[in-house]
């Protein structure tokens, strides 16, 4: 059991929108023999789309709407990675992805350097001290200095650097990498969708100046001296604390030094890790199979409209037709046909691991954050669902097809890209979202999948509040002085709809007695 857990390597990969994520990703797979030719988020000339990016949306729109799950072995290590969206209208998706995770790739433009969506991700990594790998892509393209890229890490991430390798030049005069972590130089030819070899020669002999030239092989040595003078040594234990970052430099697209970061990767990154619950800290390597819902998906197959609901095993193994425990409704479950992920691509297994990511059919039973175990009452908590900050009403657009809005609606509410509100006064629907972009994804899930058309009515809301209170005259007071705001969320809880922020503070001081909550965890 225990060299099961050991070699098990579950990250996910982060960034700021369009820095690479998807592609890196690719060659991950393309190395890890999964798949045969590397696809493109957005190329003319190559035909195969990126195979995490399995949505219809994602291959129209080149970008990245849901965390897409793949599992690989490779060198004897079995690798779960979660490519996660990186626009900042699905972060919430991505926050979910870092509670299931034990490290994590931050990928960075070399051109662009830190962005926004990428310190705030950095934020919920050293708030659970995660270690991060950063990996620098596009040093293909002309970009910043290295040296000035490793300063700005520093600073804008908080965090101390290390670099592991070191690119030889840049941009239309790049040259490689040289590998300091196994003290190897990579010489590289540019090919997006195949593979290709590495040289290994001593950094001190002639050899590199027949490789590289004069003036890179002086370059290069003096680059590595500056290295070693101004970073101290890479120690293992700093990385695994979350302290130090170690940093690779590359091109994605090119196939340039992913083989380095991912044979690095897998020697140095954690296998799985003790879970907090609420009740004790849950160790990877107990006998009791325990794992929580951090995701679900609609629709992974079209033709059967089929939910799965994405299980982190946290410790034990689980076992095909086990019957577990569903700590929140108290019954018990038996999975016949659990599966493992290559994106949309499933296969059924027998058992999994602490570490391994599930997937659970699901037939409206599970909501994410929903805990499985052999019995004993377990809550996993840190999967926040936050306030919507828009809002818009939704309606039929096609009288025909009410019923399969509706059931769109609920499927795709109950995967936490959007929350739902349904207003106690008039009883009409409201959508709340963290982005514009998420109307439009829904829409376009709703007509594609489910064959349901729906309109948008504008509706002018500030926040969305769930309160509570210990005096029930005063919250039946409240509901009663502000009934055309009140509504019900999907657990049927009750949810105050400020239309503006002066409203809200003055509900707040007129009720003292009543806690307003902004996340909806409490």
């Amino acid at each position: 059991m225990n060299q099961e857990i050991t070699r098990r390597r579950t990250f996910a990969i982060i960034s700021h929108p369009d820095a690479g994520k998807t592609t890196l990703t690719e060659k991950l797979l393309l190395f890890g023999g999964q798949i045969q030719v590397a696809g493109a988020v957005k190329s003319n000339k190559i035909k195969k789309t990126a195979t995490s990016d399995w949505m219809e949306i994602e291959k129209q729109r080149g970008i990245s709407v849901t965390t897409s799950v793949m599992e690989f072995d490779y060198n004897g290590y079995k690798i779960n990675i979660l490519d996660t969206p990186g626009h900042q209208d699905f972060a919430e998706d991505t926050f979910r992805t870092l509670t299931a995770v034990d490290s994590a790739i931050i990928v960075i433009d070399g051109a662009k350097g830190v962005e926004t969506q990428t310190r705030r991700l950095m934020e919920v990594c050293r708030m659970r001290k995660t270690p991060v790998i950063v990996y620098i892509n596009k040093m293909d393209r002309e970009g910043k200095n290295p040296f000035d890229l490793l300063d700005e890490l520093e600073q804008e991430l908080q965090i101390k650097v290390r670099p592991l390798s070191w690119p030889i030049n840049q941009g239309a005069r790049f040259k490689g990498v040289y590998n300091i972590f196994e003290e190897s130089l990579d010489l590289f030819t540019p090919n997006k969708q195949r593979v290709t070899d590495k040289i290994s020669i001593d950094i001190n002999s002639n050899q590199l100046e027949q490789h590289v030239g004069q003036a890179d092989a002086d370059q290069l040595r003096e680059d590595l001296s500056l290295v070693e003078g101004v970073y101290p040594a890479f120690i293992h234990d700093d990385y695994l604390q979350a302290e130090v970052a170690p940093v690779f430099f590359g091109s994605a697209l090119n196939n340039f030094g992913v083989k380095e970061l991912l044979d690095c990767f897998v020697k140095i990154a954690p296998s799985p890790r003790p879970t907090l619950a609420e009740e004790r800290v849950v160790n990877p390597d107990e006998t009791n199979f325990t794992g929580f819902i951090f995701k679900i998906t609609a629709n992974i197959d079209p033709n059967h409209r089929s939910c799965i609901a994405f299980c982190r095993v946290c410790s034990g193994t689980f076992q095909r037709n086990t019957p577990y425990f569903h700590v929140r409704s108290g019954k018990s479950l038996r999975f016949s046909s659990p599966t493992q992920f290559m994106a949309q691509r499933k296969t059924t297994i027998d058992e999994a691991w602490a570490g391994d990511i599930v997937g659970l059919p699901d037939n409206h039973t599970f909501k994410i954050g929903d805990t499985l175990t052999q019995g004993e009452s377990l809550h996993f908590r840190g999967l926040p669902s936050f306030s919507p900050e828009l809002f818009k009403y939704i309606e039929n657009d096609d009288p025909m097809k009410a019923k399969q809005l509706n059931k769109g609606i609920e499927q795709l509410m109950d995967e936490g890209v959007a929350q739902l509100f349904t207003n106690t006064f008039n009883g009409r629907k409201i959508i709340g979202t963290v982005g514009q972009l998420q109307f439009e994804v829904i829409q376009y899930r709703l007509e594609h999948e489910y064959n349901a058309r729906c309109r948008w009515e504008p509706i002018q809301l500030y926040k969305a509040c769930w309160i509570e209170s210990d005096s029930p005259a005063e919250l039946d007071n409240f509901k009663k002085r502000k009934y055309q705001y009140m509504a019900k969320d999907l657990h049927g809880r009750d949810v105050f709809l400020a239309d503006s922020a002066y409203v809200l503070q003055m509900a707040r001081q007129d009720f003292e007695h009543i806690r307003f909550h902004f996340t909806s965890e409490f």
